[in-house]
């Protein structure tokens, strides 16, 4: 993010809203591989594999499709409760984080361990207590993710200044574009 607010001259702010790829998947986790393999098929995946190593390691990162994979409300009313105590900065941060314990370090992001420890890592207090009332946050994501499932056709989503839509992975310069256009709206 620091990178793209570089690049792009513009000061914006992410925040991050509920999308669940698969709410019906079991909470207590299956094997992230194995889940992989079911939906995409094992040559698909293999194909796959190789491309993703690349992205994360030109970032300086091990990516790695071991561990678990599952439902992910608590890990979505974790961030809803982060962007309501600390803000955007707060919520990017455990985002960060939890990214970080999924897709490098093998570690179950809908593990209240995992969870509790993320927050604590960013500074977020109490959420080991957040946690443990399901209704937590419970309401507020819900009707989130049903408002955004509507237009949402595939992860990661982009809307800037509610009006241009980027969905997929892209490459930092159309995001420059973006923010570019956004501004010369705003001066016409």
């Amino acid at each position: 993010m620091s990178e793209l607010k570089k690049t792009s001259g513009v000061d914006f702010e992410v925040r991050w809203h509920p999308y669940q790829l698969n709410p019906n998947a079991p909470k207590e986790g299956q094997n992230k591989l194995q889940m992989y393999q079911d939906k995409f098929g094992a040559a698909r995946v293999a194909q796959m594999l190789p491309q993703m190593t690349k992205v994360y390691s030109d970032l300086g990162l091990n990516y790695s499709i071991g561990g678990l994979t599952g439902n992910t409300l608590d890990s979505h009313r974790l961030i809803y409760w982060a962007g309501q105590q600390g803000g955007a900065e707060v919520q990017n941060s455990l985002v960060e984080e939890l990214f970080k314990n999924y897709f490098t370090e093998e570690k179950y992001i809908n593990d209240r361990t995992v969870l509790v420890a993320a927050a604590e890592k960013v500074g977020l207090q109490g959420a080991a207590e957040y946690l443990m009332d399901p209704n937590n946050g419970l309401k507020e994501v819900q009707e989130e993710m049903a408002d955004m499932a509507r237009g949402v056709s595939g992860v990661p989503h982009f809307t800037i200044s509610d009006r241009y839509v980027l969905s997929g992975a892209q490459d930092p310069s159309t995001f420059v574009q973006a923010f570019k256009k956004v501004l010369e709206e705003r001066k016409a």
